[in-house]
């Protein structure tokens, strides 16, 4: 009783930023270095598992889990709405993202009075101008923020209804069970658009008929102007607004000849899945997880474990592949702090949903456990939900 009456007041005197990355509390998750995790808990339709491993100097990757009302009405629709939010460039784009696409997605669900593929683009719309407001601001003062983005995935599990939107390389992947054999498939769920795919790079020439260099190879990797993978994300200003791309930014991101048309895009792919009694859970994650892990891997490893610690075991088994890549122990590649460690993976996050099929089925009005968990942040009650602060940069995982 003592020490749990000094943890919290150790709590209350860090500074906001800091307070809640260091708690012992089952609730809020825990922090084991560079490691955030919640190993288990329950949302509406079932039990979710969350893990974030940091390997950049500031954390890049933002998620969430919401569950409880998806609309600011009482009437509903109530639901789990799942977020990844894997930035690059830095931190900027991520953090703002979590901040403001659930608080759009409810606005729009309120207005049509009920959750749709149209409330989930325009909840990406509302986030893309929001951005480009605050870059427009801070652009004289912070021109660099220019040149920050995110990738956006995100699963929406309303009445029955699968919906999942995708922009950049975040993965969203099934697990079916096969009844004639007990197997369990991994189904992916989410368009990508890394140019590193094929159609995705035809996607670009046809876009851009008149620039033959949209998409170049460079250093063995495909990039759109020799600058970033994907070609759809949030931010990434000086890609989409030719004023944005001149000094004061970096000359590393100026382009050399300006351009009409925006060069990427924040249009989601979003398609509609209605769920099925085999359907077992759904892994969300970043792109730092499937640098390493394969579906069927990453499927493989939650059907084969307890529920308990599986969004953590998938960390621990991408590390370790990370590892062998590099041809070190694993036990090394933990002592490596945040910073150097992105030279062996990138920021890793996980959300495991797993679905019980009696509370799938369960009409969109039917009311269950209300909750909202920040990746590496804080849970609470979603009606006592209070902002959380932006945590330091060397105490998030």
């Amino acid at each position: 009783m003592l020490s749990r009456l000094m943890n919290i007041l150790r709590a209350c005197w860090r500074p906001s930023s800091d307070r809640y990355a260091h708690t012992d509390s089952d609730a809020a998750g825990r922090q084991d270095g560079l490691l955030w995790y919640k190993d288990t808990g329950q949302h509406m339709s079932g039990e979710f598992s969350m893990a974030v491993i940091q390997a950049n100097n500031l954390l890049e990757d933002q998620s969430q889990i919401e569950s409880g009302p998806l609309s600011l009405l009482e009437s509903g629709p109530y639901g789990t709405f799942i977020g990844i939010y894997d930035g690059h460039g830095g931190p900027e784009t991520s953090r703002f993202i979590y901040d403001h696409l659930f608080q759009h997605l409810k606005r729009f669900t309120s207005e049509q009075q009920s959750m749709s593929v149209d409330v989930i683009r325009k909840a990406y719309q509302a986030t893309e101008e929001g951005f480009l407001s605050l870059v427009t601001k801070q652009w004289p003062m912070k021109p660099q923020i220019a040149a920050v983005g995110s990738c956006c995935l995100v699963g929406v599990i309303c009445g029955g209804t699968l919906y999942i939107a995708n922009v950049g390389d975040s993965r969203a992947v099934l697990g079916r069970l096969v009844k004639s054999t007990g197997e369990v498939l991994a189904i992916q769920l989410s368009s990508e658009h890394n140019v590193a795919i094929e159609s995705v790079r035809k996607e670009m020439y046809s876009a851009h008929p008149d620039d033959s260099k949209i998409v170049v190879l460079k250093h063995n990797v495909w990039r759109v102007k020799g600058l970033i993978q994907v070609s759809r994300s949030i931010g990434d200003v000086y890609l989409k607004k030719a004023e944005f791309n001149r000094e004061p930014l970096y000359a590393k991101f100026r382009l050399r000849e300006p351009f009409k048309r925006p060069i990427l895009n924040s249009e989601p792919s979003i398609s509609v899945h209605e769920l099925q009694s085999h359907d077992q859970f759904l892994i969300f994650a970043s792109d730092g997880l499937w640098e390493h892990l394969s579906n069927q891997d990453a499927v493989d490893i939650v059907q084969n474990h307890p529920h308990s610690g599986c969004a953590r075991r998938l960390v621990k088994a991408a590390l370790q592949e990370a590892a062998k890549k590099r041809e070190m122990r694993y036990s090394d590649l933990k002592k490596i702090d945040r910073g150097v460690r992105r030279h062996f993976h990138d920021d890793i996050t996980v959300i495991v949903v797993f679905l019980d099929s009696n509370l799938v089925s369960r009409a969109s009005s039917a009311k269950g456990p209300t909750l909202s968990v920040r990746g590496g942040g804080v849970i609470l009650p979603a009606k006592t939900l209070v902002p959380c602060a932006t945590p330091t940069e060397a105490n998030t995982a």
